[in-house]
C-alpha cells in the first residue's frame, strides 16, 4: 500500500474550523475522509507548540572585575583568556564565559595545521597500530627533535588585544632570527634530556649517530641497568637521518635492533606523545609573545621549561598511547589530533 499524502494547507484550515465548531477528531476524520490517527497527530502537535529554549545563566562578574579584565587585556596583549582572568584573581569562570566577555573588548585568531594523509598512509597507520596494540608502552623511549627560534612560531604571536589598544611591536628577523635544534626523549615518567645540537651542524646520518653517542648513550643510557636496556624499545620517526641504512646499522651495533627498534608509520606526529611535550615547552617559552635576543637565551629558556615538567605530566603523555591506538582504528587510520 502506498504512503498516504500529508495534510494539505486547506485540510489543516478545515480541521481548525471544525475544532472551533466543537467537532471531535473522529468526526473530523470522517468529514475529511482521512485516517483518524493522522487527525489526532496534527491536533496534538498543534497543541504542544514549540518548546522555548532555556537559557543557562552565565557566570556573573561585577563591573569592577570587568574593568580589571579590560586593563589586564591591555597589559597582556598576547595572553590566553585563562591567563588574563588569573591575573585579575578571578577564578571559577568557565572558558566559554571568559571568551564571551573578552569577545566584547578583544579578538583572537589561530591557524590550524595538520599533516597530509593519503590512503596508503592510513593503511600503514592501521597496520602499525595492530602490530603494537599489545605493547607495554611504559618501556618505549619516545624521541624527537624540535627547533626553537628566537621569535617563536608566527601563529603564536597573536592574542587578545583590548579595543583601542595598539598591538606591541615585534622584532622582524629572517628565519625567526635563527634557532636551536633540541633533542629529547620521554619514557614512562622520565624526561631524557633535553640535549642541544651544536649550532651549524646539519643532522645527516653520521652527525645524528655521533650526537646520540655524545649525549643519549654517554649521559643517560649507559647508566641504566642491563635489565632496563634489554626491555627498552627505542622510537624515532622516519627522518632521513634516522631511517637511513647507516643509522640503522649503527644502532644495531649498540644493541638497538629488530624488536628493540620501533618501526614508525609515515606522517604520524600525532601518534608521538613527545610532540605534546614540545607544545608544553613552547607554550612556556613563548608565552605573551616573548622573543629572545640570542641562541643561548632561548636554549636556557628551553632547559628551564623542561625542568618544570613533572613526572606526572610525562606519565600522562606516555600512558595516552593505548587511547591513541584505539582512535587510529576507530578513524580507520585517520588523523586523531594530539
Amino acid at each position: 500500500m502506498g504512503q498516504k499524502k500529508d495534510l494539505t494547507g486547506s485540510e489543516k484550515s478545515k480541521i481548525v474550523r471544525y475544532l472551533a465548531e466543537g467537532c471531535s477528531s473522529l468526526k473530523i476524520a470522517k468529514l475529511l475522509k482521512r485516517d483518524h490517527r493522522t487527525i489526532k497527530r496534527f491536533i496534538q502537535n498543534s497543541q504542544q507548540g514549540r518548546k522555548k529554549r532555556v537559557e543557562k545563566p552565565r557566570h556573573k562578574i561585577t563591573a569592577h572585575e570587568l574593568r580589571k579584565v579590560k586593563r589586564a587585556a591591555a597589559k597582556m596583549p598576547l595572553a590566553t583568556s585563562l591567563a588574563i582572568f588569573q591575573s585579575c584573581n578571578i577564578t571559577g569562570v568557565p572558558k566559554s564565559t571568559r571568551c564571551a566577555i573578552l569577545r566584547d573588548m578583544a579578538k583572537v585568531r589561530k591557524a590550524e595545521r595538520r599533516p597530509p594523509l593519503n590512503k596508503t598512509h592510513k593503511l600503514k597507520r592501521q597496520d602499525w597500530t595492530k602490530k603494537y596494540l599489545k605493547t607495554d608502552f611504559s618501556k618505549v623511549l619516545w624521541t624527537d627533535e624540535m627547533r626553537v627560534s628566537l621569535d617563536g612560531p608566527d601563529g603564536w604571536a597573536r592574542g587578545w588585544i583590548g579595543k583601542g589598544q595598539r598591538a606591541p611591536v615585534r622584532l622582524r628577523r629572517q628565519q625567526g632570527g635563527g634557532g636551536v635544534l633540541v633533542w629529547a626523549g620521554i619514557i614512562k615518567d622520565e624526561l631524557v634530556g633535553p640535549f642541544r645540537v651544536e649550532d651549524g651542524v646539519k643532522l645527516n646520518s653520521q652527525s645524528y649517530c655521533q650526537f646520540l653517542e655524545d649525549t643519549f648513550f654517554k649521559q643517560w643510557y649507559r647508566k641504566k641497568s642491563a635489565s632496563f636496556k634489554k626491555n627498552m624499545i627505542f622510537m624515532q620517526d622516519n627522518a632521513p637521518s634516522h631511517a637511513s641504512k647507516y643509522s640503522t646499522a649503527w644502532l644495531a651495533r649498540k644493541g638497538i635492533k629488530e624488536e628493540k627498534l620501533m618501526t614508525w608509520p609515515p606522517c604520524s606526529p600525532d601518534l608521538n606523545p613527545i610532540e605534546n611535550l614540545w607544545s608544553i615547552i613552547k607554550c612556556e617559552i613563548y608565552k605573551e609573545g616573548k622573543q629572545y635576543t640570542s641562541l643561548n637565551s632561548v636554549w636556557e629558556a628551553v632547559v628551564a621549561a623542561a625542568r618544570n615538567v613533572d613526572g606526572e605530566q610525562i606519565k600522562t603523555l606516555t600512558e595516552s598511547m593505548d587511547g591513541r591506538l584505539l582512535s587510529v582504528l576507530a578513524k580507520k587510520g585517520g588523523y586523531i589530533g594530539r
